[in-house]
């Protein structure tokens, strides 16, 4: 037996969030988080079925309804497609939590054209296109939209030029979608992490890490449960009245 949706979550219970990328790392976290909150939750994935499942069954495991929809993110007709699918099966898309994403890092010298396209085409078209759908759905009744972020967004690394320049622009976008969409009741925010323990950061090289756990205040990386609770914040009645903030969360890194 799963652990049971608490009683403040009862009204949640009805709820429907799409989170993408959402069959590991922080989308993975996220989407658990949310439905032991009691919300329904959609995983998306562009790879592997399995994964996908495997975390709708665990959402399930605390009593919410959960499905797996296939999706390649940078492509408008997959991402109209999932928001379809989403609707067709739940009837409704209260949440969307923009967290696919690709980070090709390279000194600007060294950055090819296709990884430059990839980059904008997912980091940047991706998040667009899903906010489109999502506020499609939500212009009726309301909803939340919060984009993960980085804080490469928001402080320059070498080696991240085209990383920090789709983060950048995923924030400059959260804030003016604040300004369109809030007549309609959608807030949307933005989270921006620092170094999170995913599998992404596990392939940076030891002594590279420990260079930059040397300039994080707290000394440690973050973790995608962390995460996962801020986006929780934000979809739960704490975050009624905030809407187009980058929420950085970086263990000190950008200060």
């Amino acid at each position: 037996m799963g652990e049971s949706v608490n009683t403040a979550s009862q009204e949640a219970a009805k709820r429907v969030a799409i989170v993408t990328g959402s069959s590991r790392g922080i989308g993975k976290a996220i989407a658990l988080r949310l439905a032991k909150e009691g919300i329904n939750v959609v995983i998306n994935y562009n790879s592997s079925e399995g994964p996908a499942l495997e975390v709708v069954e665990k959402c399930k495991e605390y009593g919410v309804d959960a499905i797996a929809v296939k999706a390649n993110t940078a492509d408008q007709k997959e991402i109209g497609n999932l928001f379809r699918e989403a609707f067709k099966y739940f009837g409704q898309i209260d949440y969307l939590v923009n967290n696919a994403g690709v980070v090709d890092d390279a000194y600007l010298m060294m950055v090819p054209k296709d990884s430059l396209d990839r980059s904008f085409e997912i980091n940047v078209k991706g998040y667009f296109y899903a906010c489109q759908s999502a506020a499609l759905k939500m212009m009726k009744r309301g909803g939340r939209i919060v984009n993960i972020s980085s804080v490469s967004g928001r402080m320059a690394l070498a080696g991240q030029s085209v990383y920090s320049a789709t983060k950048g622009a995923v924030n400059s976008l959260t804030q003016v979608l604040a300004k369109e969409l809030g007549q309609y009741g959608i807030t949307v925010n933005a989270v921006a992490p620092g170094f999170i323990q995913t599998e992404m950061i596990d392939a940076v090289p030891e002594e590279k890490m420990q260079e930059y756990l040397k300039a994080i205040p707290l000394g440690r990386q973050g973790t995608a449960d962390e995460v996962a609770e801020v986006v929780n914040m934000l979809l739960g009645p704490a975050g009624d009245y905030i809407t187009g903030q980058i929420i950085t969360m970086d263990g000190g890194l950008s200060l």
